[in-house]
């Protein structure tokens, strides 16, 4: 099976590596997608054997993963495609587990888990974000999850034709939700594990942060149609 992983990054250049090679062993491609990072991201992805791809500006991960996912599908017939984060946190030993209800025939979306999996140092405040998060989809889109951001996804060709992130944020992942259900893709979920560091803890989102992608998520399902 054609499984192409794509991973959006943001200067990460000291991490980027290890993500690149972990993921290359469980996929058929790598496709980095460089966000515009002022460090060395792009040409260490290159060096470790991902095909790059680079925007002029930075757009965000929503973004990134929109033009990873076109290049997946129309360059390189990508018959499903894997989201991997660029920051060490996911286990590219966990892919062939993530695709394998695709390659079944079980699902269109499989979408991991930390609440179904392992985690290391998890902190409290995603814990109560995780479960405000869980009611708010709920709610908005009709779909009980036990984990609602995580960013570790695979997608089948035709469930990744039918999606087009127009959230170039992180409320991109409330977006995929929202279009699992109005495309009716049968989605299924499965443990992951995800290890936190001091340096990935430091990128949490502020509550400022927390409340624009809140504000963007109200603004594309009330008044954008899908």
């Amino acid at each position: 099976m054609n499984v192409v992983a794509v991973i959006p990054a943001y200067n990460e250049e000291t991490r980027i590596a290890d993500a690149v090679r972990d993921a290359r062993r469980f996929v058929s491609t790598v496709v980095v997608v460089d966000d515009c990072s002022r460090d060395n991201t792009g040409n260490v992805a290159r060096a470790s054997g991902a095909i790059v791809l680079r925007h002029v500006i930075n757009r965000g991960q929503g973004a990134a993963l929109q033009t990873g996912g076109e290049y997946a599908l129309t360059r390189l017939g990508a018959e499903a495609i894997v989201h991997f984060d660029a920051d060490g946190q996911m286990r590219g030993d966990e892919i062939p587990m993530m695709v394998e209800p695709i390659a079944n025939g079980e699902a269109d979306v499989v979408l991991g888990s930390r609440f179904l999996g392992k985690q290391a140092n998890f902190p409290a405040s995603r814990l109560f974000f995780n479960r405000l998060a869980r009611l708010f989809t709920h709610v908005l889109s009709g779909i009980n999850l036990t984990d609602t951001h995580n960013g570790f996804r695979a997608l089948s060709r035709h469930a990744a034709e039918q999606m087009t992130i127009t959230l170039d944020g992180m409320a991109h992942a409330s977006q995929i939700l929202d279009l699992i259900k109005v495309k009716r893709l049968r989605y299924v979920e499965r443990p992951v594990t995800i290890t936190y560091t001091a340096d990935t803890l430091a990128k949490s989102p502020s509550s400022l942060r927390m409340f624009r992608i809140v504000k963007d998520i109200f603004k594309d399902k009330f008044f954008t149609r899908v």
